[in-house]
């Protein structure tokens, strides 16, 4: 194999890992989604507008397979319009954004290791990568532990006296 060409590509759909030139295993009831190879990968971009495709491309990646990078998605956005609808202060949506963010980048590292654990592992069990992956749900859970009380310090207090002023009126 030469140095510029890229030995692996992956199965989006079913995430399997594949030797060029190979044909994709297709895992009953999906579809068989084979990227083409990313020349050079292991290089650094060379150019700005490079390096955000490849960020989309990660971005567009977990939301399309990581059920819990959805739901994240979806509470940071609700939690996002209660604030801007309780007019909380700047400061307080900014808060409440900074948290969503750090969890959904949480959510991203996750999978990033859970991705390279499951390229070294392959199929096979191992004490060392169920660590890895098990500390990296972890850090997941406690930044969104943290986010949800966080957002619930913030957004609760004026939606139950929102709440409460529209039925006692």
């Amino acid at each position: 194999m030469k140095l510029n060409e890229s030995s692996i590509s992956y199965n989006e759909a079913t995430f399997i890992h594949k030797a060029k030139n190979s044909s994709a295993p297709k895992v009953k009831g999906s579809k068989s989604i084979v990227k083409p190879n990313r020349e050079l990968s292991w290089q650094v971009a060379n150019s700005l507008l490079i390096s955000f495709k490849y960020a989309w491309a990660g971005l567009s990646y977990a939301f399309q397979t990581q059920r819990n990078f959805r739901i994240h998605t979806f509470i940071g956005i609700v939690a996002v319009s209660l604030s801007i609808l309780l007019e909380l202060k700047p400061i307080e949506t900014a808060v409440i954004v900074l948290t969503i963010g750090l969890v959904m980048a949480m959510e991203l590292l996750n999978t990033a290791i859970e991705s390279v654990v499951d390229l070294t592992v392959k199929k096979s069990y191992h004490e060392l990568a169920k660590i890895a992956k098990d500390c990296a749900a972890g850090a997941v859970l406690i930044s969104a532990i943290v986010a949800l009380l966080i957002a619930s310090y913030l957004i609760l207090p004026p939606l139950l006296s929102l709440v409460i002023g529209t039925f006692s009126s």
